[in-house]
């Protein structure tokens, strides 16, 4: 085995959920992600927690939708297992990254709607999210399978604790502020954030960060007038989006369009009321992520972008007793912060042409 499979492990485990003895562990493996889900229940069994191993395939949930009517009931037993569990690792990885590609849109949403409860009860937990290199998502970033592989690492293997006294800095810029304006490519947009808090995001439950490999900082804009344009292209429901523009008003999309994909974004913003509101602003720090890879959990926390998550907010960024808008997506749009951009809090640049203010002192 790859002695970095098992530096992975051991990230996840003591850095990211932070488990300890006796804790009740889901896991959910991918196709592909066998070697890490090994490396996992080692490091696992060597704490004492206890785990239930759960196989999560692409390909498995194609059949299982395309033969569903789309009355969708709720998955109690589902729910259950989360209510019972202390921590829930997602170990991503996958055989075919558009498996899911021929399934009715509206479907898709149908399932998600059912399943909110599921997803709450999921989020409950200490939860994180990784991801093993597979060929699958190797061939959709573009890359050789042993290039990806050091991709990986080198976003996953961290100094984490370095990592987040740097975007410390933005976390107490966006703590004190009230209002952020985004200018870039096809871009002019302004977000209210005042009484919100932003999460400094250093792939920990400690940080209520939940993604490995992280580095963000992200906030949940209270509201949102203006345009943008996400020139990150992703796959969105096994559909590939490209271009995407959304136009809003009073905090809501009004118009809508993208150069490829408009179908499957139609389909995200008619999910339910609160698809069309944003749930997140976050801005991404992680400098060993250097390219788009077609992965959200990556291409988010890349160096020198900003990312916009339509649906549900995380209750982390709420003031207390104050519920945020509230969706069965969260489904994050990308785009770059480059040449002529900035990033404005409260009249202030704090970001010009994707490098902090700090970074050139």
């Amino acid at each position: 085995m790859d002695d970095r499979i098992r530096a992975h492990a051991e990230t996840l485990i003591d850095w990211s959920a932070r488990v300890d003895p006796g804790d009740e562990v889901v896991m959910r493996v991918a196709e592909g992600a066998h070697d890490l889900a090994v490396a996992v229940a080692a490091e696992l069994g060597a704490r004492g927690a206890t785990l239930l191993a759960t196989y999560g395939s692409d390909e498995v949930s194609r059949a299982y939708l395309r033969a569903h009517d789309g009355d969708f009931a709720s998955a109690e037993a589902e729910r259950a297992l989360y209510d019972e569990a202390d921590v829930f690792l997602s170990l991503g990885g996958g055989r075919n990254t558009t498996a899911t590609a021929d399934v009715p849109g509206d479907r898709q949403s149908a399932y998600a709607r059912a399943r909110e409860d599921v997803r709450e009860a999921r989020m409950a937990t200490d939860w994180v999210s990784t991801v093993h290199p597979t060929r699958s998502l190797a061939q959709a970033a573009g890359m050789s399978y042993e290039a990806y592989r050091d991709f990986v690492y080198d976003a996953v293997l961290r100094d984490w604790e370095s990592l987040a006294d740097e975007m410390g800095q933005l976390k107490d810029v966006l703590d004190a502020g009230s209002e952020v304006r985004l200018v870039a490519a096809d871009t002019d947009l302004t977000l209210s954030i005042e009484n919100r808090t932003a999460v400094n995001s250093a792939a920990s439950v400690d940080y209520d960060s939940h993604n490995l490999p992280s580095g963000e900082v992200f906030t949940a804009p209270a509201d949102a007038e203006g345009h943008v344009t996400f020139d990150v292209p992703i796959t969105v429901q096994g559909r590939r989006l490209r271009d995407a523009h959304l136009v809003f008003e009073d905090g809501q999309v009004v118009d809508f369009g993208a150069s490829e994909g408009e179908d499957a974004l139609a389909d995200l913003l008619d999910t339910d009321a609160g698809a069309r509101r944003l749930g997140e602003l976050g801005v991404g720090m992680n400098r060993g992520i250097t390219r788009p890879t077609d992965s959200v959990l990556f291409d988010e926390k890349m160096a020198g972008t900003v990312h916009l998550a339509l649906g549900r907010a995380y209750d982390a960024c709420l003031p207390d007793g104050e519920a945020g808008n509230e969706s069965a997506i969260h489904t994050d749009l990308i785009t770059r912060m480059g040449e002529g951009s900035r990033l404005v809090v409260d009249g202030e640049t704090i970001q010009r042409d994707g490098v902090f203010r700090w970074e050139d002192e």
